[in-house]
């Protein structure tokens, strides 16, 4: 068995927590973690769940800009990411995508076996509809930031895993931008085997990680420069 670094153990900690935090409202069946886990986990996560952005805000927003994408008024935020939250449950009603919110921002956890073959980058045809009815959503309600996550078990090397996760997000960023969603708002990153959500010493946990998450975050007009 290969020894970790002591990061991964850390890691692995804050994730627990986290899947342990999330709560399910018993009306809605949304899933959400309670401020106080994303408190607890912060030294562990760093910005992952706590709001940072691929490229920093700065770079993301100056792209944005670019593109002509607006920002939403700050009063605004919690409406419109309720309703697009209400939207993305209702059109991947009956897949495996998970949909789980975190204060104003949006992660959907999407199973690497729905979406990719074994030790493959490309996007399985079956799955194509679920990412379709994704971007329709994304296409919508275009005043946010888009995220997309690539992740790993521990089979293989850190190298092989590092580059596997990379190549899976990009090709997800991929698919969404070539159906309606503006590149402009797309960041992308791979995480390797670096941020399990389950054991990797089983072959469900092994699952688990294998997985592919979009993190959806608003665009205030505040930093775009607006002027209320």
């Amino acid at each position: 068995m290969r020894v970790k670094s002591a990061l991964v153990g850390l890691i692995v900690s804050g994730a627990l927590v986290t899947t342990a935090a999330c709560t399910t409202d018993p009306e809605t069946g949304e899933r959400r973690i309670s401020k106080a886990a994303i408190g607890g986990i912060g030294g562990a996560l760093g910005g992952y769940l706590l709001g940072d952005l691929v490229g920093g805000r700065r770079d993301r927003t100056e792209k944005i800009v670019g593109a002509g994408i607006g920002g939403i008024a700050g009063a605004g935020i919690g409406a419109y990411m309720d309703k697009q939250e209400r939207d993305l449950r209702a059109r991947t009603a009956g897949t495996d995508v998970q949909v789980i919110r975190q204060g104003d921002d949006l992660l959907l956890n999407i199973p690497s076996g729905i979406n990719f073959a074994y030790n493959s980058a490309a996007v399985q045809p079956q799955f194509q509809q679920t990412l379709d009815r994704v971007a329709s959503v994304l296409g919508e309600y275009n005043r946010t930031y888009i995220d997309v996550y690539g992740h790993t078990d521990s089979t293989g090397s850190d190298a092989y895993n590092q580059g596997l996760s990379e190549r899976r997000a990009t090709a997800v960023a991929d698919y969404l931008s070539s159906h309606g969603v503006q590149r402009a708002r797309i960041g992308i990153r791979g995480f390797g085997e670096t941020q399990p959500i389950a054991t990797n010493e089983t072959e469900e946990g092994r699952a688990a990680n294998r997985r592919v998450e979009i993190k959806i975050v608003p665009i205030s007009e505040n930093e775009l420069g607006y002027r209320q």
